[in-house]
């Protein structure tokens, strides 16, 4: 089925440099999981129409642009799926693709194909498109110093992977989580009612007390009169939350290189240029992982898909070219 979609975010064609996928365990964990929900009991309409000793080769090719992300993950569903199928992957994660361009060649058993097919692209189709923003964000920054990164804001159970996908479209990654830095934001000093500069630089003092010399310490303030406070307490960076561009400037000039400055909120991509400019070292972007539009990759069957199969003429099915429509 042939879709319309919006056109996206113009991005440079430069390869990323080689980035590391996570740890296959991860992944497989991840892509088990997606299997199963698609899946419980197994594929009816293959089980009903497919003999499973039908062989068949297919491609994935790209039916837009961008930067792709997700080889270890296709594999993953086509392995876990049958791990008679094989595939191969002409291109790299993190490099351009164009419209047309194939992007995986498959071969195997074409039911284990056929059931794979939809969780192997939603998550690739997915991870694609977080690193095609990605990317754009990251050139629209290019020539400051600040470094784009993620946040928390990513879909349960898909951080490791959406995070891959930052990577790929050569941001950066902020903290993967609640359990491996200390993050203070107004939330947390609220519920402590903190009240004056002394009472704030005490309160900081007593986390970094608390936690090993090892852990990095964040703390989010939304106004240029906490900024002494907080670097009296010697935290490791500062986030300038929802601040204009003059007080982002005012606010780099004040911490004077004594902690990193993030800047967050209100980033978009017309935003961003103007916030890098201001000097800060990172720049936050939730749009990365919450907003992110999909991209369109479509997996189709070899017209001759089929023949030199044990099961025979009487196991084909699908349209007499072969082709196969994803739904």
């Amino acid at each position: 089925m042939t879709q319309t979609t919006a056109t996206p975010p113009t991005v440079s064609t430069t390869p990323t440099p080689t980035i590391a996928s996570p740890p296959q365990h991860l992944i497989d964990a991840v892509v088990a999981a997606a299997l199963a929900e698609d899946a419980p009991w197994g594929d009816m309409t293959c089980q009903a129409l497919i003999h499973p000793d039908l062989l068949a080769t297919a491609t994935v090719t790209a039916r837009e642009p961008g930067i792709l992300c997700g080889t270890a993950a296709i594999e993953a569903a086509l392995r876990l799926t049958d791990a008679r199928i094989r595939v191969d992957f002409p291109q790299a994660d993190g490099t351009w693709f164009d419209t047309g361009d194939v992007l995986a060649r498959i071969s195997g058993p074409a039911a284990g194909i056929l059931t794979a097919e939809r969780t192997a692209l939603n998550i690739a189709q997915r991870l694609s498109g977080i690193a095609t923003l990605t990317r754009a964000y990251v050139d629209a920054a290019a020539g400051t110093r600040a470094r784009i990164t993620d946040t928390r804001k990513t879909t349960p159970g898909l951080r490791v992977l959406e995070r891959w996908a930052v990577r790929c479209g050569g941001g950066s990654n902020h903290r993967s989580g609640l359990s491996d830095a200390v993050m203070v934001k107004d939330n947390h000093l609220a519920l402590l009612a903190v009240d004056g500069p002394e009472a704030l630089t005490e309160a900081l003092l007593t986390v970094r007390s608390r936690v090993p010399h090892t852990v990095h310490v964040e703390v989010e303030v939304d106004r240029l009169d906490q900024l002494h406070p907080v670097l009296a307490a010697g935290v490791d960076t500062i986030m300038l939350d929802n601040f204009d561009l003059d007080d982002l400037a005012a606010g780099v000039r004040l911490i004077g290189g004594r902690a990193l400055v993030e800047a967050s909120g209100n980033v978009r991509l017309d935003t961003v240029a103007g916030i890098a400019a201001t000097g800060v070292d990172i720049i936050s972007v939730g749009a990365l992982t919450h907003s992110v539009r999909s991209l369109d990759l479509g997996l189709d069957f070899d017209p001759d898909s089929g023949s030199g199969s044990a099961a025979g003429p009487e196991a084909r099915s699908g349209r007499p070219d072969g082709h196969h429509d994803l739904s």
